[in-house]
């Protein structure tokens, strides 16, 4: 059941629900942590709930970010639940929690100071929608919320179209992601300096989906300008979107002058479009970027797109398919990179969900636990805790 990882000795309290909490516990199990997760009795973390689609009376959306992980049923407004997990506190590394308010931790007796006061080596991470500082601090937040606040969604889209939210919940995927880069470096930092101690990290959904702004923010501090919606087109690359073929529509990103010219090559146009003065540079070519996709766009409805992607990727050209999903998610190529996770459910049979993305030549991500059932856990946590206590005794 447990193999070696590179967190094989770290032991995570994950008191979180939905996808950002639940996300980042799952990348820590991932890497070898003895994830706990803590779940309202009866009812556990809301996404249980959430769905069509479900997998008998289990929904598909918990069994996508919940693997490598223990579930415990604790109330913790009753004083012997809370008792257990502050007992669980002295012997654990992490504690997440997405409780969006500070009084509301502070009224449970799970905030940072009464954790860290019982465990001064703990790491408290903490994920919400706002922060816990800044004027909008403890404001609540979903991943809609933060794709709105933080700028994307409103250049996300057709030109002259609406505003539109990312199919996938990246606001909250985000987070996650960046919650266990800085569990990691807290435990580094308490590990390797005097005198050993954990902190607070406070991550939240809106500063992790402005990140994304990073290219887009540096061109706004540059000229002041509020960028424009330009659909699939590339603000400061051409060609690099979206291309119709005679079929299908593929995907072509050229991004550097060698690569336009392998690329007129392999249209047949180094005589003509190549020697363009319009379209002579990458910089003339977002300035007359309409006249030429329409141009390309001419010579490529004269083939099929497998037939073009197959002499674009010949000639080194960075090209591909638009892929819905279940494309992607049958694809040689990721199954060969391990990417689609296979576990044996006790009641459910296999199930299968996306892998970790990080690949190490030593110690790297394993897949030990399928998602668990409620409460799956009660006992043998509760066993583990009962004979730390009876150690600790006869010493």
């Amino acid at each position: 059941m447990d193999a070696a990882g590179p967190l094989e000795n770290i032991r995570v309290l994950e008191m979180t629900e939905a996808l950002a909490g639940p996300y980042c516990g799952m990348m820590l199990g991932d890497l070898g942590a003895d994830v706990i997760k803590i779940e309202r009795p009866g009812i556990g973390d809301q996404s249980r709930h959430w769905g069509p689609p479900f997998v008998q009376a289990e929904s598909a959306y918990f069994l996508s970010v919940n693997r490598n992980k223990r579930s415990l049923e604790l109330d913790i407004k009753a004083p012997e639940d809370l008792a257990v997990l502050h007992q669980l506190v002295t012997r654990s590394d992490v504690f997440i929690t997405n409780i969006p308010r500070m009084t509301s931790l502070k009224n449970a007796k799970i905030d940072p100071d009464s954790l860290r006061q019982i465990n001064p080596r703990l790491i408290y991470a903490a994920i919400s929608g706002y922060g816990h500082s800044g004027p909008k601090a403890s404001r609540g937040g979903y991943d809609i919320i933060a794709q709105g606040e933080a700028g994307l969604m409103a250049l996300t889209g057709e030109p002259e179209g609406v505003a539109s939210r990312f199919p996938a919940p990246m606001a909250d995927i985000t987070a996650g992601i960046y919650t266990v880069m800085g569990i990691q470096a807290a435990l580094y930092a308490r590990d390797t300096r005097e005198p050993g101690v954990g902190q607070f990290i406070d991550v939240s959904l809106v500063d992790s989906q402005t990140t994304w702004l990073t290219n887009i923010g540096g061109s706004y501090f540059a000229d002041g300008e509020r960028p424009a919606r330009l659909g699939n087109a590339h603000p400061t690359i051409s060609p690099y979107q979206p291309l119709r073929a005679r079929d299908e529509v593929i995907i072509v990103a050229v991004g550097t002058e060698r690569l336009w010219e392998r690329f007129c090559g392999v249209l047949g146009v180094a005589g003509t479009l190549m020697v363009d003065p319009r379209f002579a540079t990458n910089q003339l070519r977002n300035q007359h970027r309409e006249e030429l996709i329409i141009l390309l766009e001419e010579i490529l409805r004269t083939r099929d797109a497998h037939e073009w992607l197959e002499d674009l990727i010949d000639n080194g050209i960075p090209s591909g398919p638009i892929n819905f999903p279940d494309q992607t998610l049958t694809d040689e190529h990721l199954i060969a990179r391990g990417m689609i996770v296979e576990l044996e459910h006790p009641s459910l049979g296999v199930i299968k969900s996306i892998g970790n993305p990080i690949r190490m030549a030593e110690n790297g991500p394993t897949y030990r636990r399928y998602p668990p059932r409620l409460g799956e856990h009660n006992a043998e946590i509760r066993a583990e805790l009962a004979a730390d206590s009876d150690a600790e005794e006869n010493r």
